[in-house]
């Protein structure tokens, strides 16, 4: 009888991945700038009356919720205290955080980020799964191995709230606020309950993104920054060795 025919052995998996699309990129390390910016720039802007309120007003007299801290110059934009300056690079750097969110939000639809990435499926958000998903970063396994480049359940959830939530919340609390778009479209303000309130959520959606921002370069570190920066910089992934 003739022999079997001998078997081909299975193709290795691929060592990297293309992840990262040039729109994420671009808008990622923009983005890297720009909040950088916006953040200490807010800052300068808040050591002008560091007091938040509830209410369509807040002023001395009022008694605010938080009273933050005088934040220190090597933390504001400018160092020094000069509220027109603040002004100036907050709200230039707004309007590339807003454009660069809707252009981001246009091209991830365009070419399906969203729908391959993001959209969280009803048996992800088990307590069974997300459980799973919690115990499996808490060994340091970051990724599933049949499917390295997929976005795990904790990915989706936190890149969601940053995208749908809290940048659009600091964008539209930021308008809320300026006074010439609240001339024009008085009813952004009404919204979220006066300028007082739309304030303290512009405070609480910067806190949740600088939250968002350390719990990501945790990670990063944790998962190997040259491996994860480098992705970020040519959109090609290394995958880790099945146990890492």
């Amino acid at each position: 009888m003739p022999e079997p025919a001998p078997v081909a052995p299975a193709p290795a998996p691929p060592r990297h991945i293309y992840k990262h699309l040039l729109a994420t990129r671009i808008w990622h390390w923009v983005n890297v700038v720009t909040i950088f910016i916006m953040i200490g720039s807010g800052l300068g802007i808040l050591n002008a009356h560091p007091h938040l309120y509830w209410g369509p007003h807040g002023a001395q007299p009022d008694v605010p919720w938080l009273e933050l801290p005088h934040w220190p110059s090597w933390v504001t934009i400018p160092a020094s205290y000069n509220l027109s300056l603040s002004r100036r690079w907050h709200l230039f750097f707004a309007l590339v955080l807003a454009f660069g969110l809707l252009g981001f939000m246009i091209t991830s639809l365009i070419n399906r980020h969203f729908q391959k990435q993001l959209v969280i499926k009803p048996s992800e958000i088990t307590p069974s799964h997300l459980w799973y998903d919690i115990k499996e970063h808490l060994a340091l396994r970051f990724h599933d191995p049949k499917n390295p480049g997929a976005f795990n359940v904790l990915q989706k959830i936190a890149y969601a709230t940053l995208i749908f939530i809290l940048l659009p919340l600091v964008i539209f609390t930021g308008l809320g606020m300026s006074p010439g778009i609240n001339a024009a479209w008085p009813w952004i303000l009404d919204l979220f309950g006066g300028r007082a309130s739309a304030r303290s959520l512009h405070f609480l959606a910067m806190c949740g993104i600088v939250g968002f921002i350390v719990v990501h370069l945790a990670l990063v570190i944790l998962a190997g920054p040259i491996r994860e920066v480098g992705s970020m910089i040519t959109g090609y992934w290394k995958v880790p060795e099945e146990g890492h």
